[in-house]
């Protein structure tokens, strides 16, 4: 059930940032948006905590802001590997990772509430 609500909080959150952000495109209906969703979530399964280790030096350096820099590139990868969904620059994919990981951030407080 976890995993499901996982998937949902994601798509929300690139819709949102689709929405929010100048620089990211989605096209594509709720079905793909939702499979975007899946995409993004296993890519934060599997590939984040590599890319996290990897970079744990600058992320100590940098306080903890470089962890910024890795969410935008886990947004890039995901555009990258998804035909309807377009993140144009460094920028726009940062400022979308900070909006997901914001809507992450909410549903985990929600979780940790009840």
């Amino acid at each position: 059930m976890r995993a499901l609500v996982q998937v949902v909080v994601n798509a929300i959150a690139l819709y949102a940032a689709a929405r929010l952000v100048p620089g990211i495109v989605y096209t594509g209906d709720l079905w793909q948006l939702l499979f975007a969703g899946l995409v993004l979530g296993l890519i934060n399964l599997l590939v984040k905590p590599i890319v996290t280790f990897l970079s744990l030096p600058l992320i100590l350096l940098t306080l903890g802001l470089f962890y910024l820099v890795i969410n935008g590139l886990m947004l890039l990868l995901t555009a990258y590997l998804l035909p309807n969904l377009q993140v144009h620059g460094c920028m726009p994919a940062i400022l979308g990772g900070l909006i997901i990981a914001v809507g992450n951030w909410l549903v985990r407080a929600a979780e940790k509430r009840d």
